[in-house]
């Protein structure tokens, strides 16, 4: 029995058709994975079944049922649930708290509410406890009480945008172990993601779009990830291998016992200390939360050191400005572009300049130079490939894949010294990510310093010339790229080893005593 059909779906905007007559059949208790390159119109075709846009052309049947949905509102009442990439949940909250926001008609905000999660959580295998605070959950409980919200309002097919972009292998498992118990139960998944590895082991079915309409679907134990990769974008698998070493022994950016912390004293940083030298990718593995943001921050200026020094080549930076920090060579990718990476209703050109504006070529004096600016936003277009009907549209028109490519393009464009690059792939498909890839690559060659963070380990184990783990806003353990695997890092980010993380049948680890996390407490 079908779940969800949608058939011909077309949807135009100015100066760009996101969708054109796409098909798309997801049959009930199955998981349905959804993939396709940056642009391709996934969000737009997701963003029309869950009631947020309406098709120009073309039907949706839930059930069989013909249906149009005006708003999100009329796609829950038929059972459509979606889980955003970028929760939604209020921190100050507690999990039932937010669970019932907005739905307190259906069962009350006492105990019936209470007893309905807690049926949910068993049922499915979620693990939730109602009344923990938002805030003292890691990324992965966070994702399960979203997944727990749709299912409270009784979603029977369920869109996850993304999943597992920020989650270590072991949660990974577990979150794969949740979707084979909803598909046990009836319920349908929807699964949009670019890591074509997992689509294959957790998909019963796969649908490629590319440049907005239907190229095909595939059966993953008869597809391989090469496969399924030409037919995402045309070209092969990448891989993250850094060919020679290029490390040398001129240090470009120090950090000297810094220490971070909140205004009711709890260390964010706690005694950071490391040295990237030019033509070095140093990457920092950790679950989200952990210190990476709080670090980014020390680094780029955004936040002032409580202790300890900041040093880039020759010169003390700790108390420089972050604009004095970016005309001295720091590049930065930030984790969250919409926040800090761009404005979202300015045009792609003014976007180009943000951050540099006082730099060459934009600055003529006290004036800036628009024209500049707009010439050299068409090379960044048709370097990094932004597809993009024009430098005059807005970034938001943009998805998510192609304005982080305008980022990287940005911040490459400036021969930086030093490069924060924090999560630069997530959300781009395979060929975007090749070329991000590459560029570092080429830069690092060249003698640019890095400091990689990312959920990707993949990315991490393959971009980066040492690996440091950052848990409870301490640098905890180190490991060898060329040994080590993503199981073994995984399990240091989660606080279960500190020290060298070596790869043998005796391994140079030694097990924490930590106390146990607000993420095993959600379990």
């Amino acid at each position: 029995m079908t779940a969800v059909e949608l058939a011909g779906i077309t949807k135009r905007f100015p100066g760009v058709v996101a969708n054109h007559d796409i098909h798309l059949s997801v049959r009930k208790g199955t998981v349905h994975a959804l993939v396709g390159e940056n642009g391709a119109g996934k969000s737009t075709l997701m963003k029309i079944l869950y009631g947020m846009q309406k098709p120009d052309e073309g039907t949706i049947a839930v059930g069989g049922e013909q249906v149009a949905f005006s708003s999100p509102a009329d796609a829950i009442v038929r059972g459509i649930g979606m889980v955003h990439q970028h929760f939604m949940l209020a921190d100050n909250l507690t999990v039932l708290e937010n669970v019932v926001l907005g739905s307190e008609k259906l069962y009350g905000i006492g105990a019936r509410a209470r007893r309905k999660i807690k049926e949910l959580s068993e049922r499915y295998g979620l693990g939730v406890k109602p009344d923990l605070l938002v805030e003292e959950l890691g990324v992965a409980a966070r994702q399960r009480v979203e997944i727990l919200k749709v299912l409270y309002r009784g979603a029977t097919t369920l869109i996850l945008d993304e999943p597992t972009a920020v989650l270590v292998p072991q949660e990974v498992d577990a979150l794969f172990a949740n979707l084979r118990e909803l598909r046990a139960e009836g319920l349908s998944v929807i699964f949009i993601s670019h890591k074509l590895g997992e689509v294959l082991s957790v998909a019963d079915e796969i649908t490629v779009i590319r440049r907005g309409t239907t190229v095909g679907t595939a059966v993953p134990a008869e597809t391989t990830p090469r496969q399924l990769a030409e037919m995402m974008v045309g070209s092969e698998l990448p891989t993250p291998e850094t060919a020679e070493s290029t490390v040398t022994d001129r240090p470009v950016i120090t950090v000297d016992r810094v220490r971070l912390a909140a205004p009711g004293g709890k260390a964010l940083l706690d005694d950071i200390s490391f040295t990237i030298h030019a033509g070095e990718v140093l990457g920092i593995a950790g679950v989200e939360g952990n210190g990476q943001t709080e670090l980014v921050d020390a680094l780029i200026g955004l936040r002032s050191a409580d202790s300890g020094t900041i040093r880039l080549a020759d010169e003390e930076i700790t108390a420089w400005p972050t604009r004095r920090r970016r005309e001295q060579g720091i590049g930065y990718i930030p984790e969250d572009r919409h926040r800090h990476g761009l404005l979202l209703e300015a045009p792609l050109w003014e976007n180009r300049i943000l951050g540099h504006v006082t730099e060459k070529p934009f600055a003529k004096g006290v004036w800036l130079d628009p024209k500049a600016a707009q010439e050299d936003t068409r090379r960044i277009v048709t370097e990094y490939d932004v597809r993009t009907p024009g430098i005059d549209v807005t970034a938001a028109s943009l998805s998510g894949g192609n304005q982080q490519k305008l980022i990287v393009g940005r911040e490459m464009s400036h021969k930086p010294r030093f490069l924060i690059a924090a999560h630069p792939t997530r959300g781009v498909d395979v060929g975007a990510q090749a070329a991000i890839w590459d560029h570092i690559r080429e830069a690092r060659r060249e003698g640019l310093a890095v400091l990689l963070i990312s959920a990707d380990l993949d990315e991490l184990i393959g971009l980066s010339d040492t690996l440091r783990v950052i848990y409870n806003g301490k640098l905890v353990a180190d490991a060898d790229p060329a040994t080590i695997t993503p199981e073994e890092l995984g399990s240091a980010m989660t606080g279960a080893a500190t020290g060298h993380l070596a790869h043998d049948d005796t391994p140079e680890i030694s097990k924490a005593d930590a106390p146990e996390s607000p993420e095993d407490e959600a379990r």
